[in-house]
């Protein structure tokens, strides 16, 4: 490690073939916590490359255990995290309601580092046992539409480096590598990012693989849909942006989306939505984060349409009855 650091901190750069080499050592645990948290201090101070994202990528994915369901059509939804705003879980809850629509969903996801509560931190919360059992997570997609998948559970290095992670509680490129891993590959993505340059860099590792996918960036800083200015989405064949108008049909204001101080008060505010007593702007936010990913599942649907589905889903209850199915299957 003392010799990739000091290549690193002479403002250089590792070869895609350098990263992979670096990730598989941190997922077989070469490197202490001092070594890891000297590393990832690296990339606070600059930017990462794609060729590194790259090679870091290949490395979790080569050393992840991965799950494989009967549905080919499935579907996740996913945020990098570590845009600084303390929402509540917006991609999650968005996820309940792509369930509630009736498509398959395995959602990927891990504990908060950057923030009070990850999507692993409510669901825990809630109920959700984790597992990597995979006959247990095709009951619950099969009858559920929706399954979970922790990341550390998948991922021998992102548990490797969990404790660093937590230590530090700011946001570090594992939290660009999250969405980018999901170890069921599913054939569509809605990943959110924080940033328009890490857009480019999803928009450029995801077009070589076989994925529908829409990357969404909000352009005042948030990993989602947030209804509080105009969102980018770019998919395999366009890039668009649109007005919080035409997404949720009007603006919300920023602290109305806050998920609260504790993981005990954002379960709360996620059971609250569920259950049809969130507020306006809670519920257009959920809904038009939803209804991009029922359209990039069924090209077929006009935008309106998939936002009708996705009302539908949440307030006649049907959300909150494949989240309750979902717990049910412990």
């Amino acid at each position: 490690m003392k010799k990739i650091l000091q290549h690193l901190l002479h403002h250089k750069s590792l070869s895609q073939q350098e990263a992979y080499n670096v990730m598989i050592a941190i997922a077989n645990g070469v490197y202490n916590d001092t070594e890891l948290a000297a590393f990832v201090t690296v990339y606070l101070m600059r930017s990462i490359t794609i060729q590194e994202l790259q090679g870091f990528r290949t490395a979790l994915l080569e050393k992840s255990i991965p799950i494989t369901f009967e549905e080919q059509n499935v579907t996740d939804i996913v945020g990098t995290g570590g845009d600084g705003k303390q929402t509540f879980n917006i991609s999650t809850l968005s996820a309940f309601v792509v369930a509630g629509a009736g498509y398959k969903v395995a959602k990927h996801g891990n504990y908060g580092v950057s923030t009070v509560s990850g999507s692993s931190n409510v669901m825990e919360q809630l109920g959700y046992q984790f597992t990597n059992n995979k006959a247990i997570l095709q009951q619950q997609l099969t009858e559920a539409n929706i399954t979970f998948l922790h990341a550390p559970l998948f991922h021998p290095a992102l548990k490797v480096v969990a404790n660093t992670r937590r230590n530090l509680g700011i946001r570090t490129f594992f939290n660009l590598l999250g969405p980018l891993v999901n170890p069921a590959q599913p054939k569509y993505a809605i990943l959110g990012v924080y940033s328009l340059e890490i857009a480019r860099y999803y928009t450029y590792l995801l077009q070589q693989q076989p994925t529908n996918f829409a990357i969404v960036h909000t352009l005042d800083g948030y990993d989602e849909i947030s209804l509080t200015d105009d969102t980018k989405i770019i998919t395999n064949t366009k890039e668009e942006i649109f007005s919080p108008e035409y997404l949720g049909k009007r603006t919300v204001k920023q602290q109305d989306l806050y998920g609260g101080n504790t993981v005990e008060e954002a379960a709360t505010k996620f059971l609250q939505i569920l259950n049809g007593k969130g507020t306006w702007a809670h519920n257009a936010v959920v809904m038009a984060n939803a209804a991009i990913a029922i359209q990039n599942m069924d090209a077929t649907l006009l935008y309106p349409a998939a936002y009708s589905k996705a009302v539908e889903s949440l307030e006649s209850g049907k959300a909150l009855q494949q989240f309750n199915t979902l717990i049910s299957l412990q």
